[in-house]
């Protein structure tokens, strides 16, 4: 019977995914197909734009031809009319002399015809009509004005769309997640000079598989690649997955993107818990500071809303993974200025980072059982470890587990990186920025573990979603953690 409902709860498991698959495909197609229409219609209207264009260089083209045989034509005429104007001058003069020697003929006295003919003569020799061209200055051809656009209508009747570069191909083999950085590779399926660069897309989620269209978040873009490789870093791993995909461009339009893929960007991510945290502490998210006024306010407020409500408040809902660590604690107090994360660690190797202020007087940052005293103070338990610095008066660094210290007789660095191995039994604390080894705890971890911090007179911030450093990871392959210190403290856990 359990076997047979073992089975069917597998069954239904699975057909619960398929059928989410399948929803989350229809949106796709859905979605598809109204950016089919949206891009359809955007074509069509650069299409027009582009025509627009051609049709007003040309009539630009057209007009300016036009003009420029105008002025052709109205040289050509003037010089004529020049010519002609010229020609009837001397025209003119030219019958002129013709009557005065046809008049001379008559003249009987033959001194006087002597002396008409020689000024007829002389006239003769000086008439314009005898120096005047009759041959026109310019002709009346207009050929040189004349065009020929076969050549450009052979051109224009063989334009076609623009070249559209191919997707590129991820290649998921070389794509590399590490030190919150993520490396992706990618090919084009053949070769194209004209590729110009690459544009990169992605963007965090909690499903695997295929990318879904509704309550996610949008993508980020990385513009003008020119390798076929890119390294996203300083990533902040709070979510499961990551999506990615690229697109190829050419100069004059990009190509379809690629069969995105999706990376596991597995990660510790955790808040502090403001629920159970000391009321000398003001906590948001994943900053708690030294509030010396005691919270007086906020318990106030906080007062007020319990009264006029009978309702629970959604974020203490049991069936939350994290209210669930948090359990129902009672508030931290006396000297206990204490904020736990709201996440517990139960198995695994995990990495987070804390950076404390400049004139932050005392702090601890370690690990505790899931359910310590609202007295206990940490590493003063044999439930929970921590390093403490203390900077009153003098600077001490130490190493705490059941009431037990260990001096550390190294720097205190700017910001401390907790690495704990909870199936491996191990706590180190580490120099975050040269991953310098401060101090590890060695024992076996009975209870899920929560992060703990004790802060006074300053703040504290807590970074999450980090992977185990590449560096951390070797160190912890060295028997000895090159130089750092290592204790069990009465490690009975």
């Amino acid at each position: 019977m359990d076997e047979e409902r073992e089975t069917l709860q597998r069954i239904v498991s699975t057909l619960v995914n398929k059928n989410d698959e399948i929803h989350n495909f229809i949106d796709m197609l859905n979605h598809t197909i109204s950016n089919v229409q949206v891009n359809s219609s955007n074509a069509i209207s650069e299409l027009d734009e582009e025509f627009d264009g051609l049709y007003s260089v040309l009539h630009e083209m057209k007009g300016s031809m036009a003009n420029t045989i105008q002025q052709e034509e109205a040289r050509k005429i003037q010089a004529l009319q020049d010519q002609l104007s010229q020609c009837s001058r001397a025209l003119e003069s030219s019958e002129e002399l013709l009557e005065l020697a046809v008049q001379s003929l008559d003249i009987k006295n033959p001194v006087e015809l002597l002396e008409a003919t020689r000024q007829i003569k002389d006239s003769v020799t000086v008439a314009s009509a005898f120096r005047l061209s009759l041959k026109p200055k310019v002709s009346d051809s207009m050929t040189h004005m004349m065009v020929d656009f076969a050549l450009e209508k052979r051109m224009l009747q063989a334009v076609k769309f623009l070249p559209v570069p191919k997707a590129p191909e991820i290649d998921v083999a070389a794509c590399l997640v590490a030190d919150n950085c993520i490396t992706i590779s990618w090919r084009m399926p053949e070769e194209d000079s004209r590729i110009d660069h690459f544009v990169l897309e992605y963007r965090k989620t909690n499903f695997d598989g295929l990318p879904r269209l509704k309550g996610e978040q949008r993508w980020e873009l990385v513009d003008y690649i020119k390798a076929t490789q890119y390294t996203l870093s300083g990533l902040k791993f709070d979510t499961k997955y990551m999506n990615l995909r690229v697109q190829a461009c050419n100069k004059a339009v990009a190509g379809e993107y690629s069969d995105p893929v999706t990376l596991e960007t597995k990660a510790f991510v955790f808040s502090l818990d403001s629920t159970s945290s000391h009321l000398n502490l003001k906590v948001e998210d994943n900053y708690v500071e030294w509030d010396p006024t005691g919270g007086k306010g906020q318990e106030k407020i906080k007062g007020k809303e319990n009264k006029n409500s009978n309702t629970a408040s959604p974020k203490r809902s049991t069936n939350s993974p994290r209210a669930l660590a948090r359990g129902s604690r009672d508030r931290f107090a006396g000297e206990s200025y204490t904020v736990l994360g709201d996440t517990a660690v139960e198995s695994g190797q995990h990495y987070w980072e804390v950076r404390a202020q400049k004139d932050c007087k005392s702090y601890s940052v370690g690990v505790t059982y899931r359910n310590p005293g609202k007295f206990d103070q940490l590493g003063k338990t044999n439930s929970s470890w921590c390093i403490h610095i203390n900077n009153w008066l003098q600077t001490t660094f130490s190493a705490k587990h059941n009431n037990k210290a260990k001096t550390l007789d190294i720097p205190v660095p700017d910001r401390i990186g907790v690495y704990c191995d909870f199936d491996g039994g191990q706590l180190s604390f580490y120099n975050a920025s040269s991953k310098a080894l401060l101090h590890t705890f060695r024992t076996k971890f009975t209870q899920p573990l929560l992060p703990g911090f004790m802060i006074w007179c300053g703040g504290l911030t807590v970074t999450t979603g980090l992977q185990v450093p590449s560096a951390v990871k070797t160190l912890q392959k060295s028997e000895n953690g090159l130089g750092g210190s290592t204790s069990n403290l009465n490690n009975v856990a």
